[in-house]
């Protein structure tokens, strides 16, 4: 065991030494909590409020990892450029610090204005600093275009820390749209159009040794990144699908083995079947105490449409990742979590739409991915599957959703509730009580879930799942009537029932806090509340970038 700690020591950046009892790693709307207590108390209880509220808020307990001596959790839904107070209990244990999130608007310092269209590769060599931000981005009025017609690598290569990318247009990048350099860190590309990178791909099977090219790729301890309101779309090449083996080609966004802190929100990202991602989001290494987004991380408010394989893959570390309110369609894995070798990961919020396993078989896929297994450090076997996964408040569709809620692999540590897991396939792992698994209060089932299923939704004409108040189902049985002066009965009737869906969730503080009704609503949206965002268009304060307007 003693040898464990000194492994993780060198793969996991929060060591004891050195290190305060209890510190906050913020992001725009989100604090990671760790604390450092010799031994695992009762639950480590949490309240917080923004400094000069009067009232404190009530947490999610953060879980204890034996390994780090370490209770770790997450705030969600905080606002940007505040300061929270925040107060942890475990037992006799206390202590109180401050954190303050991210500002929306990063400091800008020197600015490298461009236009027209280029076919040149774009470096950046020289970044800024924390108080001021390089920025490269069109004059004001005009556009520009980077065009490399498949002559160059990549569009844009960053190899400096707090560089800001905004409003460019990239365009037939040989393999990258964007590429940023191992170890850069502190990186924002918004608004931003990506399109036609990569090589055509195809499966390993066929003899295609290459793969993943991304409209943005991180390589190896690159981090901080801030990746929004893009639309990032149509690869040149493609990923074959499962049918020819496991599939292998493009994708929208990958990290490697990332430093963490990143976040990624608000994009578009969509292609054709034939021309679909390998992943969405995603990087590696899957199996590791790092990975992508590795700790500290948001995904959020992303459309992720047509891959063949994980729309959102987060696999490694998954310290302190929150993935929420993403519209994931046309996948064949909806959000992948092998490995969640630290944790916690949160999945909250996210509705899972249509899934398919290739072009011709449309039986579909798994919603959660899961998995761990054992690297060798140093001549010792660890485990990558011992973190947790908190799973609240999604909506899985159907029909033509995923067939199972949880892959067939082996899975610890997973807590779910109020989850709409309506599915034809199986719902929870065989070993449903396997160490610390929690899978309660989730409206679940499979038979005859299509239509029914539909119907416990609100028509809408945009991406919204409302709740209807009251929904179809079969009342099993001989029933009898009397109507019209006449008597008859009808066997297993459909009639119009309360939404079992209604006021039917369990209480979760910090994540359904602002419910309204009798108690929260399960799944995705909550009636009475504003919708969900998905998308670059649906982002707070969003603009039409310089490639749109001129």
């Amino acid at each position: 065991m003693v040898l464990f700690f000194a492994i993780v020591a060198l793969l996991w950046p929060f060591g004891l030494r050195g290190a305060p009892a209890a510190w906050g790693v913020p992001t725009f709307e989100s604090i990671g909590i760790y604390y450092n207590v010799a031994e695992e108390r009762e639950a480590c209880a949490v309240r917080y409020r923004a400094v000069g509220d009067a009232a404190w808020r009530e947490g999610y307990p953060l879980v204890y990892d034996a390994r780090e001596k370490q209770y770790r959790g997450s705030l969600v839904g905080l606002r940007a450029d505040t300061v929270y107070e925040i107060e942890l209990t475990a037992g006799a244990d206390k202590t109180a610090f401050q954190t303050r999130t991210w500002r929306e608007e990063f400091p800008i310092g020197a600015v490298t204005e461009v236009d027209g269209v280029s076919d040149q590769t774009l470096v950046v060599r020289e970044g800024g600093t924390e108080k001021g931000w390089r920025l490269v981005t069109p004059a004001k009025g005009k556009k520009f275009v980077s065009d490399v017609f498949n002559q160059s690598d990549y569009n844009i290569v960053v190899e400096a820390d707090y560089v800001i990318l905004r409003g460019l247009e990239l365009r037939n990048a040989g393999i990258h749209g964007v590429q940023i350099k191992a170890g850069v860190q502190h990186v924002v590309i918004e608004d931003c159009h990506i399109t036609l990178w990569g090589r055509v791909g195809g499966a390993r099977v066929w003899g295609v040794v290459g793969g993943s090219d991304s409209a943005v790729n991180a390589d190896k301890g690159a981090g901080h990144l801030v990746i929004q309101r893009n639309l990032i779309e149509y690869p040149r090449g493609a990923a074959n699908d499962w049918e020819s083996g496991h599939p292998s080609g493009p994708q929208a966004i990958s990290l490697r083995d990332s430093s963490g802190g990143n976040v990624i929100r608000y994009n578009t990202i969509r292609s054709t079947e034939d021309h679909g991602f390998n992943d969405g989001i995603g990087g590696g290494s899957n199996y590791s105490f790092e990975g992508s987004p590795n700790r500290d991380s948001d995904i959020y408010g992303n459309i992720v449409a047509n891959c063949w394989d994980d729309a959102i893959e987060s696999e490694g570390a998954n310290a302190n990742v929150r993935i929420w309110s993403n519209y994931i369609h046309h996948t064949f894995v909806h959000i992948a979590t092998a490995a969640t070798a630290m944790g916690p990961l949160y999945v909250f919020r996210n509705v899972f739409g249509e899934s398919r396993i290739s072009h011709q078989d449309p039986s579909g896929g798994m919603m959660i991915k899961t998995g761990m297994n054992q690297v060798t450090v140093n001549g010792e076997k660890v485990s990558t599957g011992l973190g947790y996964r908190f799973i609240f408040h999604n909506t899985a569709l159907q029909p033509r959703g995923g067939l199972d809620v949880f892959s067939s692999h082996e899975l610890h540590n997973a807590v779910t509730r109020n989850n709409i897991f309506y599915s034809r396939g199986r719902t929870y792992p065989r070993e449903f009580g396997a160490p610390r698994n929690d899978f309660k209060n989730d409206l679940t089932g499979g038979y005859l879930g299509g239509g029914f299923v539909k119907s416990m939704f609100l028509p809408s004409e945009g991406l919204e799942w409302f709740l209807a108040p009251r929904s179809e189902r079969i009342q099993w049985g001989r029933v009898e009537y009397s109507l019209n002066g006449k008597k008859f009965a009808i066997t297993d009737p459909v009639v119009l029932g309360k939404n079992p869906a209604v006021d039917a969730g369990v209480r979760l503080p910090g994540f359904n806090d602002g419910f309204t009704g009798d108690g929260p609503d399960m799944g995705a949206f909550e009636t009475g509340m504003p919708g969900l965002r998905f998308g670059r268009e649906m982002a707070p304060g969003f603009v039409r970038a310089p490639w749109e307007l001129y």
